[in-house]
C-alpha cells in the first residue's frame, strides 16, 4: 500500500518559499561590494602552471622527436645533410630568396626531389630530346660515329627498300547499321607535348608576333 507523508513541509506538490530579494543601497553610486582577489590570484597561478606544463610536455616531446629522427638518419653523408633552413626566414615570394634556396637545393647530389611540379624538367627533357633527333651529334667520345636527323635516317631507310612490307590484314565484314570509319588525318604524330609545352610555343609565337 502506498504510504502517505503527513509533514506539510516535505510534500511532493510543495512549493518553495519565495524569498524576497535583497535590497541594495544605492546611495552610494557604486558597488558596495568588492571583487576577490583571492580567488583572481589562484586563477592566475593555475594558468600559469598550466601554460608552463604544457610548454615542458611540448618541449620534450620536441627533442624526443628530434632525438628519433637524428638517429634514424644517422651522422652527416653525402647523401644525407642536416640543412639550417631558419636562415631562409618566411620564404618572401622573391627571386633573391628563390636564388638561397636553389642553392641550398643544389648542395644535395642527384637524383634530387622536384622543386614544382616537373613541368619544367619534362619540357627540357624533351628540348634535349629534340636536338638528339634533329641535329647532327657525335655517339662516342671517339668521334667515330655520328647520329643523323631522324627525318634523313628515315628518308634513307625508305631507299634503302629494306623496310618489310606487313602483310595486307582483312577487315572483319560489317555487321547490320555499320559503317566503315574513314580517317581523314593521321591521329598522332608519334610525340605529344604536354599542355605546359603547348602554352609556352602558343606565348612564343604570341611574342614574336608583337615583334
Amino acid at each position: 500500500m502506498p504510504t502517505h507523508n503527513d509533514d506539510p513541509g516535505h510534500g511532493i506538490w510543495d512549493q518553495p518559499e519565495e524569498r524576497e530579494p535583497e535590497e541594495i543601497d544605492t546611495s552610494l553610486g557604486y558597488e558596495g561590494s568588492d571583487v576577490r582577489v583571492t580567488g583572481i590570484v589562484v586563477f592566475l597561478v593555475a594558468l600559469g602552471v598550466f601554460v608552463a606544463a604544457t610548454a615542458g610536455l611540448c618541449y620534450g616531446i620536441g627533442m624526443a622527436f628530434n632525438s628519433q629522427l637524428n638517429k634514424e638518419d644517422g651522422p652527416n653523408t653525402k647523401w644525407a645533410k642536416t640543412a639550417d633552413v631558419r636562415q631562409l626566414g618566411n620564404l618572401p615570394s622573391n627571386p633573391a630568396m628563390q636564388n638561397k634556396v636553389e642553392q641550398l637545393t643544389e648542395a644535395f647530389p642527384t637524383p634530387r626531389l622536384q622543386t614544382d611540379d616537373g613541368n619544367q624538367e619534362i619540357a627540357d627533357l624533351h628540348g634535349r630530346e629534340d636536338l638528339l633527333l634533329n641535329h647532327y651529334t657525335w655517339v662516342d667520345d671517339a668521334h667515330t660515329k655520328v647520329r643523323i636527323p631522324i627525318e634523313q635516317a628515315m628518308e634513307q631507310l625508305v631507299a634503302s627498300n629494306s623496310l618489310k612490307v606487313a602483310p595486307e590484314v582483312v577487315a572483319a565484314p560489317l555487321l547490320t547499321g555499320d559503317s566503315k570509319p574513314v580517317v581523314k588525318a593521321p591521329l598522332t604524330d608519334g610525340f605529344a607535348r604536354t599542355g605546359y609545352e603547348q602554352d609556352q610555343a602558343a606565348a612564343e609565337k604570341v611574342e614574336k608576333a608583337r615583334e
